[in-house]
């Protein structure tokens, strides 16, 4: 097969990564700052605001697999509570408010962020090879600083991330986005992913070959799913590539 480019998923399949946005002291920093943008609000009115305004969000999102956008969750809680001062503050800070606080709202949730073992080194092996993008159910308020973080930002372009377009994977229109970008067609593409429904199934419904990689953040409940190929270790993946290949 003539395969020139190689799509990922992120979280669980390269970023070992574990997050809990139940968290108490979420909130309680969260209103501590707001009460410096002229908003007084407790920490459970935060954490109540927040929770309901995404739920809305996904209530009103017509898409069969709906994605909801946290900056704008920000954005609508600023703009229903805001006070006198708070519309006295710089335009430039009002503007940037919404996405600093998705960032602290995530940076406080976050409990671990660690890449999986040999995915740089597997990455460096296959970047000078194939073209390299990313298909995420994320936000880029999130996805994007954290590839940055653990070093990975550097192999992928371009970075396709469902809260930018409002619709979740297996939604077809994420991996052609990608495939566009890339200009290659489905059969010279492989998805890598850990979810058998959302990355796997996604991936084969568009006409591309899915590598399915088993690790301990895996989906597998969609057990009539049949990955093309099937890696425990990402070491493994350059093998699998070279599977496809080898295939006339």
């Amino acid at each position: 097969m003539d395969i020139r480019a190689l799509l990922f998923d992120v979280n669980g399949t390269l970023i070992d990564i574990e997050t809990d946005e139940g968290l108490e002291e979420i909130y309680r920093a969260i209103g501590h700052f707001l009460m410096y943008q002229g908003i007084s609000l407790h920490r459970w009115e935060v954490r109540d605001l927040y929770f309901q305004l995404m739920q809305q969000q996904r209530a009103e999102n017509a898409e069969t697999f709906a994605e909801w956008d946290a900056v704008e969750v920000w954005r609508e809680l600023l703009r229903n509570k805001a006070s006198d001062y708070t519309r006295s503050l710089p335009s430039e800070k009002l503007e940037q408010l919404p996405l600093f606080l998705a960032e602290l709202h995530r940076g406080i949730a976050r409990k671990r962020l660690c890449l999986y073992p040999q995915v740089q080194e597997t990455l460096d092996q296959l970047c000078p090879l194939y073209h390299m993008a990313v298909v995420s159910d994320a936000q880029s308020a999130y996805a994007v600083p954290e590839l940055c973080a653990v070093g990975l930002l550097k192999y992928f372009n371009p970075i396709i991330v469902s809260g930018d377009y409002g619709y979740r994977k297996p939604d077809p229109r994420l991996f052609q986005k990608a495939l566009e970008a890339l200009q290659a067609r489905p059969e010279q593409a492989i998805f890598i992913g850990n979810d058998l429904y959302h990355d796997i199934s996604g991936a084969q419904q568009v006409g591309m070959k899915a590598i399915f990689v088993s690790n301990n953040q895996n989906d597998t409940s969609s057990q009539t799913i049949s990955p093309d190929y099937t890696i425990s270790r990402f070491a493994e993946l350059p093998q699998a590539v070279n599977y496809f290949v080898a295939l006339e």
